[in-house]
């Protein structure tokens, strides 16, 4: 493979594979995405390929309005969720879309995840939001591009920063996350997934558990994220 886009066909690949490999899809469900900006372009995991027969020549290449730039199959069923993303939020190199259990749950009860602990609060300060179902007229019409006006909508509603909430749940659907890299959006996936199982335990064990403390909230926050920051070498 020898082309301008190997390198971002090459990232869209590892992570796709990193993303089966931690068990956050099952059979050929979910897909990674990771922009180009310089050239204008995003690739994705094509679509129905097993993970474990994939090759990065596999990986599709396409512009911003979906049109293919290089592949021969046919890319991802949510490939115009990705592209609406792209154009929309200039700021994220990738993003990430999984059909795992726990976080798909919550999505089907339609309810955020609330922030019960320091693991949910090392990453963001409020709830992970849950898009609300979309509208049936948007179903009828190009539900997949949609599903990104429905993310838009949502953060729009809830005065959320897409740059400080890198994740949602799709009402009935499932997870969405992106991040600066490809590899981010894997690992926000993985962290959604995780605080939706503890949050989904925390609740079995107490159905009343209180929200985390605000004090708590922003302390966790701030030395991951703050500008005194001091987690990490």
């Amino acid at each position: 493979m020898s082309s301008k886009y190997k390198a971002i066909k090459e990232e869209c690949f590892e992570a796709n594979i990193e993303l089966n490999d931690l068990g956050l899809v099952i059979y050929t469900f979910g897909n990674v995405s990771a922009v180009d900006r310089a050239n204008g372009v995003f690739a994705i995991k094509p679509s129905g390929v097993p993970y474990n027969k994939m090759k990065p020549e596999d990986i599709v290449v396409l512009d911003y309005d979906t049109n293919i730039v290089e592949g021969s199959l046919r890319p991802s069923s949510d490939t115009k969720t990705h592209a609406f993303l792209y154009k929309n939020w200039n700021h994220i190199g990738g993003i990430a879309h999984t059909h795992a259990t726990y976080s798909v749950a919550w999505a089907q009860a339609q309810k955020d995840i609330p922030i019960f602990g320091t693991t949910h609060a090392d990453h963001l300060t409020v709830d992970i939001p849950c898009a609300k179902p979309m509208k049936d007229s948007l179903i009828e019409g190009n539900y997949v591009y949609n599903t990104g006006i429905q993310i838009l909508e949502c953060f729009k509603e809830r005065g959320f920063s897409s740059q400080e909430v890198e994740m949602v749940l799709i009402g009935n659907h499932g997870p969405f996350a992106w991040g600066k890299t490809a590899a981010k959006a894997v690992y926000n996936s993985r962290v959604l997934e995780t605080i939706a199982k503890m949050a989904y335990l925390t609740l079995q064990i107490n159905p009343n558990a209180p929200r985390l403390k605000d004090a708590l909230i922003t302390k966790h926050y701030q030395r991951k994220h703050g500008k005194n920051a001091y987690y990490g070498q």
